[in-house]
Parts: structure tokens; C-alpha cells; sequence
């Protein structure tokens, strides 16, 4: 989610040919961080075969979040076309880049939302603006590379320094956990979040909210994986201002939507032009007929391991 008209394509143009000139001379895996700032990376991740090295999330990309321990810079552009019965239509543009580092072999920074969004729908009179800040820290406490088996918990604070004309504005303290588990060309994965909001002041009311997101990917060959995701967006308590029936998915906190629980399903994939660089896409549907601002959306990202 994420800039206006120009600024959206300036911020483009800008930030993908970047990405793609830095990574042309990369050698990193995409499994496992070369770049560490304490301590040597595990050279058993490194070295894995091409096709055990899994695809990073691509759907819900603020949230779902995998295991490994990697650096990595990863552009996005999205488009959410919104609900036409629940949220009148029109749709959502936007950029953000994410940053991820490894600090130790199984300790990394996390810097998950960012971004600006650009309205074109009558929700919010077709504004514009920034979307709220979040960043945390996620550990590996299961790294078996002989199995392929592995798991992270994560800690994360959102800050409401957005625009509140693009639904942001929400302080929420996030606590994830996830695993992934590879039988040599296929990947699975899964990841938990719980969102507890820590203020009130939305006009909206700001509500706690659990997220679930599952994976699988398949590696054809060096070049090409295709990927499944699913993702569940549940509100397990509204807030108390002025909850809407509905719920905002991964979009905003719009205080409501306990009984409106939303599923979604997409299909994607990733391209690897060089071996620290990734092209990955997505197209995602609700698979359930639940109140919500979830349309339908497609993903795109440009990732660089380092």
C-alpha cells in the first residue's frame, strides 16, 4: 500500500532499476544472509542446492513473514481494487520498500511497513498519503539445514505516524511466529500474527486482530518457481470508538469487522534473472463472501539478497 500519481511513478522508476543495477553483481543466497553484522554466517545455508532454496512470501507482504535469516532490500507495487458492495469501489496504488538485516546467524532487523498510498475510490474522496511505520526483530530459534526444517518468532511495533486520510494512524505492538519446511523442490511455509493495538485515538477505533498466512512454492528449475498463498484475516476484539461492520484486512485497522472474517487465496510466482535477484508476482482473491475492503489485488516485488 503505498504514493500519489507522479510521486508513484517517480518513486517507481527510482526504486526498481536500483534494486535491479545493485543486485547484478551479487552472489548471496536468497535461503541465507551473506551480509552479517556480528558474528559468520552458517556456510550450510549458503551453500544449498538451487532447488531447496524456498520463494519469500509475496501476498500480504507487511505481515507474512518466513523464517530465515537473511539482507535483503525488497521494492513492492500493488494495486487493491476495493470491494464495490462493502467499500464502493475504486481502487488502492502503492510502493514501499522493505529492509531486512541479519545482525547474527539467527537474529535480523525487520523493517516491515512503509510506504504511501494513492486513493482512487470514493471511500476517502480519492486522498492520498503515508502509510504508518513498522519494524521489529524476528529470531530463528530452529535452524536444521540437514532437514530442511526450521522456525522464528518476532516482535514488532507499529507507529502511527500515517495519514489518517489513507486509514492509517494505528500504534499496534505485533507478535508473530512462523515455520517452514522444504521436501527438496517444494517449500511450505506458514506464519501466525497477533496485532495488539496500543491507542485509541482513531476516529475509527483500533481493534486487536489475528492474522494467519500459508505458503507453498515449487522450484522448476533456476529460473522460475510458481507459488500458493493463503491468507486469513480474523478481528478478535473491536475497538470502542466507532467500529465498522467491516474489516480492513492488512490495509488499516478499522476498529470492527469481529464477525467478518476474511480468506483469500493467490497464485504467483518468481523469476530469477541472477541469483540475488528476484521478480515475484501475485494475483489474490477473497475465497469467502465476507463484508471487507479486500476487492482483489495484485503484488508485485524486485528483491536483492546481500
Amino acid at each position: 500500500m503505498h504514493f500519489p500519481g507522479a510521486s508513484l511513478a517517480r518513486a517507481a522508476r527510482f526504486t526498481l532499476p536500483v534494486v535491479a543495477t545493485l543486485s547484478l553483481g551479487g552472489t548471496a543466497s536468497a535461503q541465507h544472509a551473506k551480509l552479517m553484522l556480528f558474528g559468520e554466517s552458517n556456510q550450510a545455508g549458503l551453500d544449498l542446492p538451487e532447488e531447496r532454496r524456498a520463494v519469500h512470501p509475496i501476498t500480504s507482504p507487511f505481515y507474512h513473514e518466513d523464517s530465515f535469516i537473511t539482507s535483503d532490500l525488497r521494492a513492492w507495487w500493488l494495486r487493491h481494487n476495493l470491494s464495490e458492495t462493502d467499500a464502493g469501489g475504486g481502487r488502492v496504488d502503492g510502493v514501499a520498500l522493505q529492509v531486512r538485516l541479519a545482525l547474527t546467524d539467527r537474529l535480523q532487523f525487520v523493517a516491515y511497513k512503509d510506504g504511501f498510498l494513492d486513493f482512487n475510490a470514493p471511500l476517502n474522496n480519492n486522498d492520498s498519503g503515508w502509510v504508518d511505520v513498522g519494524a521489529g526483530l524476528k529470531w530463528a530459534f530452529l535452524q536444521n539445514w540437514e532437514t530442511d526444517l526450521h522456525a522464528a518468532l518476532g516482535v514488532g511495533y507499529e507507529f502511527g505516524v500515517g495519514n489518517e486520510e489513507v486509514l492509517q494512524g494505528d500504534d499496534e505492538v505485533r507478535f508473530w511466529g512462523s515455520i517452514n519446511k522444504d521436501f527438496d523442490r517444494l517449500h511450505l511455509g506458514a506464519t501466525a500474527n497477533y496485532l495488539l493495538a496500543t491507542g485509541s485515538e482513531d476516529a475509527l477505533g483500533d481493534s486487536d486482530r489475528l492474522f494467519l498466512h500459508g505458503h507453498a512454492d515449487f522450484w522448476v528449475n533456476k529460473y522460475f518457481s510458481p507459488v500458493v498463498e493463503l491468507n486469513y484475516y480474523n478481528t478478535v476484539q473491536e475497538g470502542n470508538n466507532r467500529p465498522l461492520p467491516i474489516t480492513g484486512v492488512d490495509v488499516a485497522n478499522l476498529g470492527g469487522g469481529k464477525d467478518n472474517d476474511v480468506l483469500t487465496g493467490g497464485i504467483g510466482f518468481e523469476v530469477r534473472p541472477a541469483r540475488a535477484f528476484t521478480i515475484r508476482a501475485a494475483f489474490e482473491d477473497p475465497l469467502n463472501n465476507k463484508p471487507s475492503l479486500f476487492g482483489n489485488r495484485w503484488t508485485v516485488s524486485a528483491g536483492w539478497a546481500f
